[in-house]
């Protein structure tokens, strides 16, 4: 579901998260240019550029839902990890964003469990844990936030193809995906879409991602199809292990370029007649595995990023966070 493992706070390629100000769309600065023609002065102003919060909810509503005490409204629901997943998301907003966007997996079952039989699945889920994903959905539109509940998809892929359009706006400073889900690095893009591991309290670029693993944003689905993801279902490769990995893809950066003949391999990759033999007689689920790996970027998620725009709470808010409404 979600990787807990993080990078040195103390690495100079990791920025440290602080509270941002609130960009101030609403006002303008106004730079005056001189011509220097008849002391002719034009006037252009400049928007302020924001930044984009895209959260994990899933990740939230399970990291609250193990760390926050049991709260259960006047109808006997539980709702102590919703009203956790409320109040980090109002902190953020207190912070200064002003545009977020929140992907749940409404449906834990995706088209991955389609493509491969192993993939997660909502068995093993607390059903009280379970029973708060809609009623966090419906909590989150009534406090104004913007939210993808996914039913065919994956609620990072929902993140994924946010940051994807949101990056492409130029109106837009920096795409924040706040979730320490390694399958996120992916989408990972320089400075100006990051990962935000909001409870380490720390920020990482394409540089802090390269550190971290061993290989640049776009061959973390290759890497992940060789190591494996116990928390999405599939085990990688044999023998294939962090190092050897991130040694190949470094080189060669995807599967399909690692040359069939271990002899033509790096000299730098060790015990490359070994990893050779068990990437090619499994090459189909390295495949397959990548597959599974790789995030969409094509789900529908806004047309504008103005439809992130925090709205303020709505009038039946408080009876969302108090338990006496559990549905829209």
């Amino acid at each position: 579901m979600a990787d807990n493992s993080h990078g040195s706070a103390t690495d100079p390629r990791i920025e440290v998260l602080k509270p941002a100000s609130a960009p101030a769309e609403s006002s303008s600065k106004t730079v005056s240019l001189y011509t220097g023609l008849q002391g002719e002065v034009n006037s252009k102003h400049y928007s302020t550029n924001v930044d984009i919060y895209l959260i994990d909810g899933t990740y939230e509503l399970f990291r609250h839902f193990f760390a926050v005490p049991s709260f259960k409204g006047p109808q006997g629901q539980e709702i102590g990890a919703v009203r956790g997943v409320l109040n980090s998301v109002k902190g953020m907003i207190n912070q200064g964003a002003t545009h977020l966007g929140v992907a749940t997996d409404h449906v834990i079952e995706s088209f991955r469990n389609n493509l491969y039989p192993g993939y997660k699945t909502g068995e093993g889920v607390p059903p009280e844990l379970y029973s708060q994903f809609p009623i966090l959905e419906a909590a989150l539109e009534a406090m104004g936030v913007l939210v993808w509940p996914m039913v065919e998809f994956e609620a990072d892929d929902a993140l994924a193809s946010a940051a994807v359009k949101a990056a492409k706006d130029s109106a837009v400073d920096r795409v924040l995906i706040c979730t320490p889900d390694k399958d996120l690095g992916q989408c990972v893009s320089g400075t100006r879409i990051v990962q935000v591991h909001r409870r380490t309290k720390t920020i990482l670029d394409e540089s802090a991602i390269v550190a971290k693993f061993g290989v640049s944003p776009e061959s973390i689905p290759d890497y992940l199809a060789l190591v494996g993801d116990s928390a999405d279902g599939f085990p990688g490769i044999l023998g294939w292990g962090k190092k050897a990995a991130a040694a190949a893809l470094s080189i060669y950066g995807h599967l399909e370029n690692i040359p069939n003949d271990w002899r033509s391999w790096a000299h730098s990759i060790r015990n490359s007649r070994s990893l050779a033999e068990s990437l090619f007689l499994h090459w189909q689920d390295a495949i397959l595995f990548r597959t599974l790996a790789t995030l969409r970027t094509d789900v529908p998620v806004f047309n504008s990023i103005e439809e992130l725009r925090w709205k303020g709470l709505g009038a039946n808010f408080e009876d969302f966070y108090a338990g006496k409404q559990i549905s829209s």
